[in-house]
């Protein structure tokens, strides 16, 4: 059945006259705090299980409470549960319907807490729960960035500095450099965790409680690695949510870089990638259009979440101890930041495999830009010259290259010769874009064989994890 409690606010005993309608409405936060509804009873049944324990409820004053919030917790997973404006908040919508079905004992349910440490409560119950899913979410757009290495760990692209051709690399090379970022974005979240699984619960609303509390059995229910310190900052502190905001906004912009090479790399300028038409969107007047609508809106969004990190370091920054109202502004934007991380990684985890690469288009691409210049510069190093002397004889010869309009590897023994004498046959294997990738054969480097051992550890990683 659907729960239909009083308006009469908990707090109402000081005042003498009504809430202003209009203030009602400024101060609710039950329009958006009510996602936390779950994790509000999951940290209420924990504290009536601990005042049980401590003999400040009876057995039988638990179980009754412990069933009521039981029920009504399947009235919110069914969608039945009427939720009051006029109650403001998620705790007091629920306890107000605690007290409506099971009678006045339901009024002992805040015993020992404040509505300052159970928020506080909830939201961490909460955000760990959202760093397991966004962890998963990584951990899976890691998988299929490395799928997609072990696939491509010869297939050669041009590399590039100041979005000029410098040298080439593997086109399995660059994801795993994009699955490098994610891998520090995962460990970040799991470091975030550490400090977000701390139990604020028993501060009650600033300065402790007098009743008998075991905090550490609440913790243990809870699955909390630890109580709080200090109740003063247990109360006010939103570190965790900034923390994990300021590691959603790094993954963004990680995710804004790939989506930025995505864009360019299907552009008909470089024309290297095409993404699948499920993640793609027309135009309304221009029939061929194809755009990358999904990874620009990628890219879009790193600028929101962005906003709601400042946003949160905006509302803490003027804070004296221990809770302020201020403290209701900060779940929009955690919420904010969640959905719009949550929404970019799965697009991505969608996007990355209706990738088709355009194997021959890169390498035409890689054959452009003299990538290679610097495998001549270390050839003549290797023959004993200084690397300057070299890089300024090397310059010569591109500059050569460049007006006769020929590839360094097109240029003949002679030509290359009257740059530097020290030049051999042998110079052709360093100038094919084959041999100028199989060069760089060290840990970190884009050699196919270092590929295909980066992806093998990355599994081995992932494995780990999952």
């Amino acid at each position: 059945m659907t729960s239909k409690q009083t308006t009469e606010k908990p707090w109402g005993g000081r005042f003498t006259e009504s809430t202003d309608s209009f203030v009602e409405s400024f101060t609710e936060s039950v329009s958006f705090d009510q996602r936390l509804a779950l994790h509000d009873i999951s940290g209420s049944l924990a504290h009536v299980q601990m005042l049980s324990h401590v003999k400040v409820l009876t057995e039988e004053e638990c179980q009754l409470i412990s069933n009521g919030l039981g029920d009504i917790r399947a009235q919110i997973e069914a969608g039945q549960f009427e939720w009051q404006t006029a109650l403001e908040d998620v705790h007091m919508n629920i306890e107000s319907a605690l007290v409506q079905n099971i009678g006045e004992v339901g009024k002992k349910l805040h015993t020992a807490r404040s509505r300052n440490d159970q928020i506080a409560t909830d939201l961490r119950l909460y955000l760990r729960e959202v760093v397991d899913t966004t962890s998963a979410q990584l951990l899976k757009l890691m998988t299929i960035l490395v799928d997609i290495a072990d696939q491509e760990t010869e297939t050669i692209m041009p590399g590039f500095t100041h979005l000029q051709s410098a040298q080439p690399v593997t086109f399995g090379h660059h994801m795993l450099a994009w699955y490098e970022m994610l891998k520090r974005d995962q460990q970040r979240l799991q470091d975030c965790r550490k400090r977000i699984n701390i139990l604020p619960l028993g501060s009650a609303a600033l300065a402790g409680t007098s009743f008998p509390v075991d905090r550490e059995l609440t913790a243990e229910i809870l699955g909390f690695d630890a109580v709080s310190s200090n109740s003063l900052d247990a109360v006010s502190d939103r570190d965790f949510a900034i923390e994990f905001s300021a590691a959603a906004s790094i993954i963004m912009m990680h995710l804004s870089r790939f989506s930025e090479e995505l864009v360019l790399w299907m552009s008909p300028q470089f024309g290297f990638i095409e993404l699948g038409d499920a993640y793609c969107t027309g135009s309304s007047i221009m029939p061929q259009k194809k755009n990358p609508d999904v990874p620009e809106l990628v890219r879009g969004k790193t600028g929101r979440v962005y906003g709601d990190l400042f946003a949160l370091l905006t509302i803490m920054k003027g804070q004296p101890l221990a809770y302020n109202r201020d403290n209701q502004e900060d779940k929009e934007a955690l919420f904010d930041v969640i959905d719009t991380l949550q929404a970019c990684l799965h697009a991505y985890a969608g996007l990355m495999p209706t990738l088709t690469i355009k194997k021959e288009a890169m390498l035409a691409a890689a054959e452009k830009g003299y990538a290679t210049a610097t495998d001549l510069a270390d050839y003549l190093v290797q023959k004993g010259i200084p690397f300057r002397d070299a890089h300024a004889v090397v310059g010569k010869t591109v500059q050569f290259a460049i007006q006769e309009k020929r590839n360094l590897s097109e240029l003949s023994i002679a030509e290359l010769q009257q740059f530097c004498d020290k030049i051999d046959e042998d110079i052709y294997q360093y100038l094919e874009l084959v041999g100028s990738v199989a060069a760089r054969d060290h840990k970190g480097g884009t050699a196919p064989n270092q590929v295909k051992q980066s992806v093998k550890q990355a599994r081995e990683y992932i494995a780990a994890l999952n």
